[in-house]
């Protein structure tokens, strides 16, 4: 345990690590990417350049009995990283550093600020590949990823972050470090601690270190677009993929008023000249060859052929790949658009997905008729997208128990991949029993029983 009796003060820490008070410009510390307002400004925000300041900085919080709260890239959708009135920030901001890159075994120790785009560029160019993509690539950092247990685009083949992650160092809520840098993808020795800390936001310890596996770099991407007529057609193709493309990385889905309201947007017209209920956007990563792009094209002329899609569009360029990935990645730009807006995330299982569609869109419709439905998603993993605006502050709550209980009904989760944060907290019930919940707290409790580490998020205790 830390000795808390030779711990700097917080004063004192503040004249050594780089730090701004509420008089300094800390705007951007007030918020992150849900827009969900702070409720009050903190105490101070800290930004260690290293874990050991970290560190001490909690050492110091639970000495003196204050309250913290832990950002990344602020890029969460789920208000997590909101700070409340009087809060410590830590930022992870200058975190930033490669600690071991094994070139050999194909593993990377980075400190947990490391933004996730240039992670992947540093791999790349020694001819690895880290695969964890999303919207927030270019700001979000390994260390929040991990903490959410971030999906994205190629969970089909790669797994959440939670697979990609080998061993963590973490500070726990009294100032301990818990060292578990493992590097060796088996470690059979008793309960794996790790999994503690991943997805459950900086609630039981502050991640500072990653261990992240690593693959060979893909010679080349294939993608392509194709129209369906409903879901069923969707988890046709699917399995069909599955089967057939053994490299497929990235199975997309966006309805029609998903597509059209990005052209708009983005000021690009939509890919097909006809307009079609359903669109496919696949991925398969494999090597640079004819024979791997005849593969995918025997494939979706099969499709063709079977009645399975309606219409298909092969890329013949990197740039015409990288316009079909900018309509998919376009609802940062549409939401802006709909404002005040409701943004799900929600796993459905695939037997219940068109019911769950058709039954929300109509009621949505029905009762907010001036509102925009859009849905969208990683439908390979059963990653459902709905957007939802604008709508009157007055009927943000009615429609957030309108979807998520029939999520319930379907036996979904009311997160896929964004967390719970402090948004989603109160529709917990909708996804965990009460003992699931009643257990969470107790882990809580018994990792942080003065309740110091991004409390009031996920769950009250």
């Amino acid at each position: 345990m830390p000795n808390t009796s030779a711990t700097p003060t917080l004063s004192t820490l503040a004249d050594s690590i780089s730090s701004l008070r509420p008089n300094d410009d800390i705007q951007r510390y007030l918020q992150d990417a849900s827009g969900l307002p702070a409720k009050g400004e903190p105490a101070i925000v800290f930004r260690p350049a290293t874990p050991e300041q970290l560190a001490d900085i909690v050492r110091a919080c639970h000495k003196e009995g204050r309250t913290l709260t832990i950002q990344g890239g602020r890029t969460g959708l789920a208000g997590g990283a909101v700070p409340d009135a009087g809060d410590v920030v830590i930022s992870l901001e200058q975190l930033t550093k490669v600690e071991e890159f094994d070139t050999v075994g194909g593993t990377i120790t980075v400190q947990a600020g490391m933004v996730l785009e240039n992670l992947c560029a540093l791999v790349e160019e020694q001819g690895w590949y880290f695969p964890l993509d999303l919207g927030a690539r270019g700001s979000c950092q390994i260390g929040g990823n991990v903490a959410t247990n971030a999906g994205g685009n190629r969970v089909l083949r790669y797994g959440t972050t939670r697979e990609l992650v080998l061993g963590l160092e973490v500070v726990l809520a009294d100032g301990t470090v818990l060292s578990m840098l493992n590097k060796g993808l088996k470690n059979n020795t008793g309960l794996d601690l790790k999994h503690l800390f991943i997805g459950t936001e900086g609630t039981l310890g502050v991640i500072t270190r990653v261990v992240l596996r690593l693959f060979p770099k893909p010679e080349r991407r294939y993608s392509a677009l194709a129209a369906v007529q409903n879901v069923e057609q969707v988890a046709q193709v699917l399995k069909l993929a599955r089967a057939r493309l053994p490299e497929l990385s990235s199975f997309e889905v966006m309805w029609q008023s998903y597509l059209l309201a990005a052209g708009e947007v983005l000021k690009k017209t939509p890919p097909f000249q006809a307009q079609y209920p359903i669109y496919i956007l696949l991925e398969t990563e494999s090597r640079d060859s004819p024979q791997a792009a005849a593969a995918l094209e025997e494939f979706l002329g099969d499709l063709l052929e079977n009645g399975q899609a309606l219409d298909v569009i092969v890329p013949q360029t990197h740039e015409q790949a990288a316009l079909l990935w900018k309509f998919r990645d376009a609802i940062g730009e549409i939401l802006r658009e709909i404002q005040p807006y409701l943004a799900f995330d929600v796993g459905i299982p695939l037997r219940s997905m068109a019911s769950f569609i058709e039954i929300i869109g109509t009621r949505l419709s029905q009762a907010y008729p001036n509102a925009k439905n859009l849905f969208f998603g990683h439908l390979g993993d059963g990653n459902l997208h709905l957007s939802t605006g604008p709508h009157v502050e007055a009927d943000l709550l009615i429609v957030e128990e309108l979807v998520y209980a029939e999520v319930e009904r379907v036996g979904g989760s009311i997160s896929a991949e964004h967390g719970i944060g402090r948004i989603k907290k109160p529709f917990l019930k909708y996804s965990r029993s009460a003992t699931e919940r009643l257990l969470m707290q107790q882990i809580k409790l018994a990792l942080d029983a003065d309740k110091g580490l991004n409390n009031n998020r996920i769950i009250d205790v």
